[in-house]
């Protein structure tokens, strides 16, 4: 089974009759992996430290606090207050959290169809909300009072939406199926 840094690098091979590539450094690449989270009732600091620490367990790097950036007093919240943790994933421990992604994480996903073609921007960043964190095997099951879910951006150098898909598609990812046309269903449902 190939790694993602091996597909990577074969990306340009395989892109460069489609999209017209001259120069391996046109080939899309990967920048950065950002995960995040938002823990929810800021009050209780255990729900704070339980995030951190899952966070870190999943990832491989200590988080980053997140504060407020405004006060908003329908919400109870004030400028600072914390409302989530953050890690950005750069070189090995990035390629390193995308493997475990896409082989061990996104297939233990309860009811996982595919990813949809419609979570790339228009700068061709894939962004993708998992419900559960308890999908990575780092976490215990017997855990399972305390789940928050999980916001993956993958940060790549892709010109536009059609080169990002390609190149996430010669990566591994799994994207739904188009829609057939009359009926509405994907190609593959019942």
């Amino acid at each position: 089974m190939k790694t993602v840094k091996q597909k990577e690098k074969e990306t340009f091979e395989t892109l460069k009759k489609e999209f017209g590539y001259t120069n391996p450094m046109q080939a899309p690449r990967l920048v950065k992996v950002v995960l995040s989270s938002g823990v929810g009732s800021f009050k209780d600091k255990k729900k704070v430290d339980i995030v951190k620490d899952r966070l870190a367990k999943i990832s491989g790097q200590k988080p980053a606090i997140r504060g407020a950036k405004k006060s908003i007093a329908s919400f109870k919240i004030r400028q600072g207050d914390i409302v989530g943790t953050q890690v950005t994933l750069r070189g090995p421990r990035m390629l390193g959290f995308l493997d475990k992604l896409l082989n061990v994480a996104l297939p233990r996903t309860k009811d996982f169809r595919g990813l949809a073609a419609s979570s790339i921007d228009e700068m061709g960043n894939l962004s993708i909300g998992l419900k559960e964190h308890t999908i990575f095997p780092e976490t215990a099951d017997e855990e399972l009072k305390d789940v928050f879910g999980i916001g993956v951006t993958i940060v790549t150098t892709a010109e536009d939406k059609k080169a990002a898909r390609a190149f996430f598609e010669k990566l591994g990812f799994p994207f739904q199926r188009e829609k057939a046309s009359g009926r509405g269903k994907t190609i593959g449902q019942a």
